[in-house]
């Protein structure tokens, strides 16, 4: 069994809100700075800069998994990540067709860079990202999961965004196995209140949108990784959280 250190909920300067100081390189350098072997690639409403981000963990020896940060029709967030890099670029196309016809002003919102392995911009993505789809959540969930893509509530403690802010509670037919906190601390509390919180699995990550919030390794899961390769890593990692069997 290995030990992994992780952060699963990061951001690049795809994302408008993300520092452009966030590429795919400096992202899996502060991470491995940090001892972090185990990052996902989670932008707003897409994934195009996952190929890039793919190549730059692998300089540092990092496992990558692709990933979004879906936003609900109600505006609540959820965290989408992919065993295989193709299944997230196809839903990325998917989740295209779902976005609402604002285009993005950087000025306002920043900057959309989409990025290659050498961190050189190849192309700025117009629509805005970080607006609402038009995807009520249930069918969000079910989107995402006939994509292939293990399904969780971003941020629960987080009043912004938050499944149990939005909703009052996470509803147990959406069939959530994994919960993600931004504070550890907070899990008790919420479980006071959340019925479905204290049967649950939780990680914690950063949502990094800036290179110094990227989480330090403080949280880690075991993973039974031999023989090792990344793609046996992913399996694993997200075969865990669909169990809801986290160490």
């Amino acid at each position: 069994m290995t030990e992994y250190f992780y952060d699963l909920h990061i951001h690049s300067a795809l994302s408008p809100c993300a520092d452009n100081d966030m590429t795919p390189n400096n992202i899996a350098g502060m991470a491995a700075i940090k001892g972090l072997s185990l990052l996902a690639l989670t932008d707003h409403n897409s994934a195009k800069n996952c190929p890039a981000f793919f190549e730059a963990c692998k300089q540092q020896g990092i496992v990558a998994i692709a990933g979004m940060e879906l936003s609900t029709a109600e505006d609540i967030h959820l965290v989408c990540l992919f065993e295989q890099l193709e299944d997230a670029m196809r839903f990325d196309a998917e989740v295209e067709k779902h976005l609402m016809p604002i285009k993005n002003r950087p000025e306002i919102f920043g900057e959309q860079l989409i990025l290659d392995g050498e961190d050189e911009q190849i192309g700025e993505f117009d629509t805005l990202l970080i607006s609402a789809t038009d995807l009520p959540i249930d069918e969000a969930i079910e989107l995402a999961r006939s994509y292939g893509a293990h399904v969780h509530p971003a941020h629960i403690d987080r009043e912004s965004n938050g499944i149990v802010a939005i909703l009052g509670d996470i509803p147990s037919e959406y069939g959530f196995s994994t919960f993600e906190l931004r504070e550890r601390g907070n899990a008790e509390k919420l479980s006071e209140t959340v019925e479905e919180l204290g049967q649950k699995n939780v990680l914690v990550c950063s949502d990094a949108h800036h290179l110094w919030d990227i989480s330090e390794a403080e949280n880690s899961l075991m993973i039974d990784d031999e023989p090792y390769s990344s793609a046996l890593v992913r399996k694993k990692v997200l075969a865990m959280l669909e169990r809801g069997e986290l160490n």
